[in-house]
């Protein structure tokens, strides 16, 4: 039986109604609303289309976030008069060194982790915040329409983006309310999709933007928002740590910001490359939030939101080709997150108005790259960019290392190679296991299903499975020798499973849990994982993450 026949219609034999733009961006986050808001303060004649997958904007954005003002001061000068709904003046910063039953405090917070004149908010708010302030210049946007593909001319020039038909059977198949998504054309199509954007990923294959650069590389960044009880909370005090639970060889650290309203911000974060098959970054987080030193703040309060997201960390050397004819990348989907400080807010907003005063002088994309480069924002990546690769000798090899690059700017004769965080599993049986000396829990969540009700994601269930495996029969046979099935401890949402029946032994996919981090995309040892786009609006509603 033919796809036509069994009530599957291929995309490109369907009629579709074209929206055409001097721009369209993908992305409604810091980058993409600066982006837009920049290059109608420079232009209002040109027409710019920002469109979100999210059905809400801000309801994917997860970040810690504390973010330096600058970039910010010079987009919207009058900001501060109007905050954005969660905004704090941060007072004071400590940074620790944990073991599993006590900590050390340094005497002093890194340079890039001093926090003063900085404001800790909720990103996903900002953007909510954000998108009115382009509105009223005359950006249009349109939450709940996710891209599901790039739109090529016959030279294979990007001209705009395909949204994702709604409506559309698990089988692939069209149910009673299908609507065709439709073609937006625009001169300039600009990627701001955050970290591992699945157009970005494939528009760097076709356009080969890597082939002069190391790969990019990740971590998974876990976060919670709680409420607590009355009088533990001081406002705008920032802590980092590192140590426990990470032992000394996996790359991993913490955050816990105090908010306004007896409110805490709480996450951790886990490099990607690290090489023990059995690690849970999730696993880590929840051990960490039960430290003696974190638990008493938590202790009788409740999780409010909850959520994680990859973050992107190769750095300066990690830098693909950010422009292509038609096309360019802006943002965390370039990118440009500064690993050190923790931050890629101020970074995002910077080559956002960077990409919009290129457009507005020339609607044509040739000539960004240089122009980044020779930014601020380069600047500021090269002088950290050993910082992180310094961390896969071990924790204090790695803190000497940083010590070295903050003191001399950056200027070593070289620059540490990074590799995919793909490739840096080791074997089950090769890896020496580490000593845990994870303690009893007792906080919430209990397991990863109930940290995915406090994400209040949804999916559809009948819905193409937007987790494409591209051969299963690898996840029962090698990786299960090999990896021992790493996918069913990396994802922070417990969507991958390896069940057993009368059937036989098979990987169980639970699209319906996913939160979007991308870490199986990421993480995935054969790279035979591909995150795409659900149905517009599917996903996470993170409030005030």
């Amino acid at each position: 039986m033919s796809d036509v026949e069994a009530g599957v219609i291929p995309p490109d034999a369907i009629e579709r109604d074209v929206m055409e733009y001097d721009v369209v961006t993908v992305g409604a986050g810091p980058a993409g609303l600066s982006f837009a808001i920049r290059l109608k303060q420079l232009n209002p004649a040109i027409s710019v289309c920002v469109i979100e997958k999210a059905s809400t904007i801000g309801a994917h954005i997860l970040s810690g976030a504390v973010i330096e003002p600058g970039p910010l001061d010079a987009l919207l000068p009058g900001w501060r008069d109007a905050p954005p709904p969660v905004c704090v003046a941060a007072t004071e910063d400590e940074f620790w060194h944990l073991g599993k039953t006590g900590g050390r405090k340094f005497p002093f917070v890194p340079p890039g982790m001093n926090n003063h004149g900085n404001f800790i908010v909720s990103l996903g708010a900002m953007c909510a915040w954000l998108a009115p302030q382009a509105e009223a210049l005359g950006v249009e946007i349109y939450p709940g329409f996710a891209a599901s593909e790039t739109l090529h001319d016959a030279q294979g020039k990007v001209i705009g983006v395909r949204i994702g038909d709604m409506g559309v059977a698990r089988d692939g198949s069209h149910k009673p309310g299908y609507t065709a998504g439709i073609d937006i054309h625009a001169k300039v199509t600009v990627l701001a999709e955050g970290a591992r954007g699945h157009l970005t990923k494939r528009l760097v294959k076709q356009f080969a933007l890597d082939q002069d650069s190391d790969p990019q590389a990740y971590s998974i960044g876990i976060k919670e928002l709680w409420q607590v009880p009355e009088g533990r909370v001081l406002p705008g005090k920032i802590v980092h740590t590192l140590g426990w639970p990470a032992d000394n060889r996996t790359y991993g650290g913490s955050f816990l910001y105090h908010l306004d309203n007896n409110q805490i911000a709480l996450g951790y974060v886990s490099g990607l490359d690290y090489k023990d098959p059995q690690y849970k970054p999730w696993e880590a987080f929840q051990q960490w939030k039960n430290h003696p030193l974190i638990a008493p703040l938590l202790e009788g309060g409740t999780i409010l939101s909850a959520g994680a997201r990859a973050i992107v960390t190769g750095g300066w050397q990690s830098l693909p080709k950010v422009e292509m004819p038609g096309a360019l990348l802006i943002g965390d989907t370039a990118g440009l997150l500064n690993v050190p400080k923790i931050k890629g807010t101020h970074q995002a907003i910077r080559s956002g108005m960077l990409a919009a005063e290129h457009l507005a002088q020339s609607m044509d994309p040739a000539g960004f790259d240089a122009k980044l480069r020779a930014s601020d924002a380069m600047k500021e990546l090269h002088e950290v960019r050993n910082i992180k690769p310094g961390f896969k000798k071990g924790l204090w090899l790695g803190m000497l290392n940083a010590g070295w690059e903050t003191m001399t700017r950056g200027l070593s004769p070289w620059t540490l190679k990074v590799k995919p965080d793909w490739s840096s599993l080791d074997r089950v049986g090769a890896h020496e296991e580490p000593k845990r000396d994870y303690v009893q829990r007792t906080l919430a969540p209990r397991d990863r299903l109930q940290g995915v009700y406090y994400a209040a994601t949804e999916h559809d269930e009948d819905q193409p499975v937007h987790l494409k495996v591209a051969d299963t029969s690898i996840c029962i046979t090698r990786c299960s020798e090999e990896y021992d099935n790493p996918c069913t401890r990396f994802c922070p949402a417990n969507v991958y499973e390896i069940v057993e029946d009368a059937a036989g032994k098979r990987l169980q996919i639970n699209a319906a849990n996913c939160v979007h981090c991308k870490t199986c995309d990421i993480k995935d040892p054969y790279e035979i994982i591909t995150w795409v786009t659900p149905e517009g609006g599917s996903g996470p509603n993170y409030q005030n993450l």
